[in-house]
């Protein structure tokens, strides 16, 4: 009950205690803890609702008792996160929709049909997503608010006036953000050097996801090329079919050749075509992170949402969500040419200190418009840098940053605290207390154990 929370804030565990108020019964189903939390699980005493669409959903924070510096929950809290974080709310989309007869025509001809005419057969696809309530688009932190509103119990029944914790981040950034583009054809492939040159005169590095069969040829020199300019290489499904998770077998025997191409290409990080998966298969695949789960998925083939803005391990696999919209949806299936969604989804990642994740594809921003747009949104991202301490890095080093913090421990030593564990001289003391009947977190000095801390510039918004 206590690991979710633990793991998520890196706290001591003695300022947690979580308990089950009973006995779980029933199936799983919606229920919401709080204003902004959206849960998925099994409940004491009552019987979720199947749908989270219509009537409002029982709230609950009405069922949850503290009895001697312990709070009772009427659900199982790892059980809800992860049921979340994995999209166990729509595990059988696979079932019914991948392997469906409409699917398989449609890779099947694909790559015969002009761009406008697959633009149209994909808003055909998504028709009606803006009246899906769940996930909650375009950014839903139902895991990250849920687990604000418990620590805030733990303070109120612990007594603490703050709990102290490892901050998200290395070196007190508030926020982070990676760049990453998914190299679909040659034309792609041969624009990524220009693409690359876009994102060196901003300062940003980014990720390229090579896809190692049938799109275009991958060469020893072209990966060299990328690694020796400070980018990275990231292994990008295996020939971009659609059809990987298509059934247990062929993906067994797809991710052999894709673990193979792991070692081929020396790459750490993996992602799939059209962000489809299915964590459950994740053990399969010898990575070190993938980064193929949207946080909100109303735009994409497959539905769902992990439901949070920070990476979370899935088995010995880092995942990085996809916390922003790709620049093909936006364009193409919104016609939104500007980078005002792209700001908002960053302001309400940054209220969270959260992950900003971006897919940006070298072949859909060859022309003046798109690339300029893109260029807006690299000018952004570079003053968020400068001027809210934003954590720009690549998805590499986001996975070796975040493994370290979940190894590393906060020691209460006397009356001071002491960051312990490989990397820990990045690593930075926060601490998390009530304000208004709100949580904030306030950063304590790197030089100084006891230094004053400073309340960071963007608190959370959550409301008890």
């Amino acid at each position: 009950m206590n690991d979710s929370l633990s793991q998520y804030y890196r706290c001591p565990s003695r300022y947690l205690s979580f308990e089950l108020e009973g006995r779980l019964e029933g199936n799983n189903g919606y229920f919401r803890f709080g204003r902004d939390a959206v849960c998925y699980g099994r409940y004491h005493g009552r019987r979720p609702a199947e749908s989270s669409a219509g009537p409002a959903l029982h709230d609950a924070s009405l069922d949850t008792t503290t009895r001697e510096g312990t709070v009772y929950l009427p659900f199982d809290l790892t059980a809800v996160v992860d049921n979340l974080r994995w999209e166990r709310y729509v595990a059988d989309w696979h079932d019914q929709h991948a392997s469906s007869f409409q699917v398989k025509m449609y890779y099947l001809i694909r790559s015969a049909l002009p761009f406008s005419v697959r633009s149209y057969l994909k808003k055909l696809h998504l028709k009606g997503w803006e009246t899906v309530a769940f996930p909650r688009w375009p950014v839903d932190c139902s895991v990250d608010n849920l687990l604000e509103h418990l620590l805030l119990l733990s303070l109120e029944a612990t007594g603490a006036q703050r709990i102290p914790f490892i901050w998200f981040w290395p070196d007190g950034a508030s926020s982070c953000a990676i760049m990453t583009h998914d190299v679909e054809t040659k034309l792609g492939q041969q624009f990524c050097s220009t693409m690359m040159d876009i994102d060196d005169s901003f300062g940003i590095k980014a990720s390229l996801q090579i896809i190692p069969e049938q799109r275009y040829s991958v060469d020893r020199e072209f990966l060299d090329s990328v690694r020796k300019r400070g980018f990275e290489v990231v292994v990008h499904d295996l020939n971009h079919d659609g059809h990987l998770y298509r059934d247990r077998e062929e993906f067994m025997r797809r991710a052999e050749k894709i673990n193979s191409y792991r070692d081929e290409f020396g790459a750490e990080g993996f992602r799939a075509a059209v962000l489809y998966r299915k964590q459950p298969w994740y053990d399969a695949l010898k990575f070190s992170y993938d980064m193929s789960v949207p946080n909100v998925a109303h735009l994409d083939p497959q539905p769902g949402g992990c439901c949070t803005v920070m990476p979370f391990f899935i088995g010995n696999i880092l995942e990085l969500p996809v916390t922003t919209i790709q620049d093909y949806m936006l364009f193409h299936m919104l016609d939104d040419y500007s980078i005002n969604l792209w700001k908002r989804q960053c302001e309400l990642i940054m209220a969270k200190h959260g992950l900003m994740s971006f897919i940006v594809h070298p072949d859909y921003i060859m022309e003046p418009r798109e690339r300029g747009i893109y260029k807006a949104l690299l000018g952004y991202l570079a003053r968020l840098r400068e001027e809210e301490d934003v954590w720009i890095a690549l998805p590499g080093e986001v996975n070796r940053w975040w493994r370290q913090r979940a190894e590393m421990e906060l020691v209460e030593v006397g009356n001071g605290l002491r960051i312990e564990g490989r990397g820990s001289e990045r690593a930075r003391i926060a601490f998390a207390s009530k304000k208004d009947g709100r949580l904030i977190f306030t950063q304590q000095a790197a030089t100084e154990q006891e230094a004053p801390s400073a309340v960071l510039t963007r608190n959370s918004r959550f409301t008890a």
